[in-house]
């Protein structure tokens, strides 16, 4: 994990994010420099204690889209690409490689839930035609 990251004024001087609580800021900017390459924090709830915010202040972020939470307890900070820009010879991947595969990065190089990979069941279901009957 690299010891320098950056935070973006196309992010962090928002309206959406200065109207949050200055804990939740706080705890943004606290998980932003815990990240990984890929913008992954292995222990939000963790830092979140230790910088002395409350559950309240990451479910602000959560509720603003700011990081996205994974059931392992990962979460992903949806603007890191715009805040952080490694060189290659400096870039290690991320061992959350489950969580990284269910984002996708828009156009503005923000990530978003992969829909797709949240299909309930092992086996993605199979659609329908329901204009033509299904013939065996």
């Amino acid at each position: 994990m690299a010891k320098k990251r950056m935070f973006s004024l196309d992010v962090v001087d928002t309206d959406d994010f200065l109207e949050m609580p200055s804990a939740a800021q706080a705890l943004y900017f606290h998980l932003g420099m815990h990240g990984d390459d890929d913008g992954f924090v292995a222990n939000p709830r963790k830092i979140t204690r230790a910088i002395g915010c409350t559950s309240a202040d990451m479910q602000a972020l959560i509720s603003r889209g700011f990081v996205i939470p994974f059931e392992s307890g990962v979460i992903a900070i949806r603007d890191w690409r715009i805040n952080n820009d490694l060189k290659n010879d400096r870039y290690r991947p991320s061992l959350y490689t489950e969580e990284k595969e269910a984002l996708l990065l828009d156009d503005s190089k923000r990530y978003i839930l992969d829909t797709y990979c949240f299909q309930s069941g092992s086996d993605p279901e199979t659609e329908h035609n329901v204009t033509q009957p299904n013939v065996t």
